[in-house]
């Protein structure tokens, strides 16, 4: 039986691309999403084995849209798909529950990797990255908690993205009001 992946990518083109990668190596991918919200509904209705995901989608981004997969569905396998090699941001992915952490700049190989071992029961760290986690374990020096609750950064993101309070009410569904507090 093949693995059902579910691919999250704002680049649909992207998409294209990890679909016939994955189905060239027998996988199965059962659905894509083109933004975190989107992904959450998917994975949701969908039950993938693992979901891809890339960080940098629009509305709300790939690690928080990782973290209510990982609460919300806890039998999906979640992996982020990145350029982010920063030690803080690998912690707080790993931190978060993601199993896989890959760069965009591997192989394709690396990717078809990683779904292996996080379905295999693993964490996959692409090259370079494990150094990264190993120095901030040893560096001992805790990371801060993140002050913000994830609808906050959805709404934060909203606004680096430039859209009005009535834009951002209308995508998360509440109160222009609300929005603007």
């Amino acid at each position: 039986m093949s693995l059902r992946i579910l691919l999250a990518d704002d680049h649909q083109v992207v998409r294209q691309g990890l679909r016939a990668l994955l189905e060239r190596e027998q996988f199965q991918v059962v659905g894509e999403a083109s933004d975190g919200h989107g992904a959450i509904k998917q994975a949701r209705a969908l039950r993938p084995d693992v979901a891809v995901l890339d960080v940098g989608m629009p509305e709300l981004n790939g690690l928080d849209a990782a973290r209510e997969i990982v609460r919300s569905t806890p039998g999906i396998r979640t992996i982020l798909l990145t350029v982010h090699t920063e030690d803080g941001y690998v912690m707080t992915a790993l931190r978060a529950g993601i199993k896989g952490y890959v760069l965009k700049n591997q192989a394709a190989a690396d990717l078809v990797q990683a779904i292996r071992e996080v379905c295999s029961g693993k964490t996959y760290l692409s090259t370079g990255i494990s150094r990264a986690v190993v120095e901030a374990c040893l560096s001992k020096t805790e990371l801060p908690a993140d002050p913000l609750t994830i609808r906050e950064r959805e709404v934060l993101q909203l606004v680096a993205e430039g859209k009005t309070t009535k834009e951002i009410a209308q995508v998360l569904g509440i109160s222009a009001k609300t929005a603007d507090s």
